[in-house]
């Protein structure tokens, strides 16, 4: 008896036991979406549409240049006996920046001006041979019309005369030819001291006294230095074919220098080139850009030689009085330029917007093939918006967008709680209509389960 009795309790509790484990698995199983997912739907991350300022920024790569640069090359070939002049150096208008041996020049000024002496004292003889020929001409004429002396003799004396004004005529040119050799030679010499054609900077400086530069009237010569004007800078930045359309003149602009990491400077743009740059044409890697040009406005290289601020204070380094270039030429940076701006714009994160065929909608997403041939794809912008524990699709139509946020012109008025994840949910999984769980409703019921534990 008791040993039956025994048995029993020992049933009882093993049944019991076994109650508690599948009670405490079906729970579990419940929390980890295990037993009725289907009903609490698909797991998506949501926010709400607001109402916002969104500029639209196209973001480029460049370059730091004088708006204003000259190329300082030689217009003759010589030797560089003196230069004045080093790299950083302010100069002014009409400042000598480089002076060539002139000797050869000055002899050849020298043969010239001989040359002309040479002509006028040719052009002196050929006009007293004319005032000769023209008296023996007059005295012939009259004795031929007495006819004392022969037709030939007249003739004669007429053919002298009108070689003697040839004669005259050519050494006439002569002297302006010469006088023209003479011009030429000055000019030449005056070439061998190179003057600054304005104010600016020496930028880059590239030979050295006693070297040879080569210069030419037809073509650039060597280039010797340049003079630029640090107090006008710009970028000339590389703009991708598709943002190229939504930049304009005059648009205003951020600049970070990479020397420069804590400070931006403002900007405007004031070109946009009309060519292409394509890079790796004909390749998989092909680019194609287009250069534009943005002013740094408020240039803190103005005034460079009127104060102290910004020089470099070194016991080695000698006090100038001058300070250093804050932008200079060659400086990499980076250029946000503003396109747009949607002032109280409803504005939902970018990745909520998606696209959906409105065509395979209508047909209820039939897959015959007659169907589909007969049907036109119809893609169309939507967002998914939450409403209680559904999504429903929502058309819209979109403006501009920047980092973060699109703005929508039509479809929301601002306040719907759109879906914005996962990407996988958003771009293949979600359909009007189907169950969703967001994250405020699974933290609100791991809250409800720990409360009742």
């Amino acid at each position: 008896m008791a040993s039956s009795q025994s048995t029993s309790n020992r049933m009882l509790y093993a049944g019991g036991g076994l109650l508690l484990v599948l009670l405490a698995a079906g729970g579990l199983g419940w929390q980890l979406g295990w037993f009725g997912g289907g009903e609490q739907g698909l797991q998506v991350e949501a926010e709400q549409a607001e109402r916002r300022t969104i500029t639209q920024v196209v973001t480029a790569f460049g370059r730091a240049q004088p708006e204003v640069e000259v190329e300082i090359s030689p217009d003759v070939p010589g030797e560089i006996v003196e230069l004045p002049v080093k790299e950083g150096d302010v100069v002014q208008q009409g400042d000598l920046l480089a002076r060539l041996k002139a000797e050869d020049y000055r002899a050849s000024m020298e043969r010239a001006q001989a040359g002309v002496s040479e002509a006028k004292a040719t052009l002196a003889q050929r006009r007293a041979d004319s005032v000769q020929a023209r008296r023996t001409y007059d005295r012939q004429k009259k004795l031929y019309e007495k006819e004392v002396v022969s037709a030939s003799d007249f003739e004669d004396a007429k053919s002298t005369y009108d070689q003697a004004v040839a004669q005259l005529e050519a050494a006439r040119f002569r002297v302006e030819s010469a006088r023209a050799d003479l011009q030429d030679a000055r000019e030449q010499l005056q070439k061998t001291r190179i003057y600054a054609p304005m104010a600016g900077t020496i930028t880059r400086l590239e030979v050295e006294e006693g070297e040879r530069v080569v210069g030419t009237q037809q073509r650039a010569g060597t280039e010797m230095m340049r003079v630029s004007r640090l107090g006008q800078m710009e970028l000339e930045v590389d703009v991708n074919e598709g943002d190229v359309v939504n930049v304009a003149s005059q648009d205003s602009a951020t600049i970070e220098f990479d020397a420069h990491p804590d400070r931006s400077f403002q900007g405007a743009v004031t070109e946009i080139a009309n060519s292409a740059r394509i890079q790796n044409e004909g390749s998989q890697n092909e680019v194609t850009n287009f250069p534009v040009t943005i002013r740094v406005l408020n240039n803190p290289n103005t005034g460079l030689t009127s104060g102290e601020q910004g020089a470099i204070a070194r016991p080695e380094v000698p006090p100038t009085g001058e300070r250093s270039a804050v932008i200079r030429p060659g400086m990499s940076g980076a250029v946000d330029i503003y396109t747009e701006t949607a002032e109280d714009a409803v504005a939902v994160p970018i990745q909520a917007v998606t696209v959906r065929d409105f065509a395979e909608t209508r047909s209820g997403g039939s897959s015959d093939t007659d169907t589909q041939d007969e049907k036109a794809e119809d893609l169309r912008r939507v967002v998914f918006v939450a409403e209680g524990d559904s999504a429903r699709m929502v058309e819209v139509n979109t403006g501009i967008a920047d980092d973060t946020y699109m703005e929508v012109r039509a479809g929301l008025e601002g306040g719907e709680t759109v879906i914005t994840g996962p990407y996988s949910a958003i771009s293949r999984e979600l359909e009007p209509g189907m169950k969703i769980r967001t994250g405020e409703e699974e933290s609100q019921s791991d809250e409800t389960i720990a409360m009742s534990q």
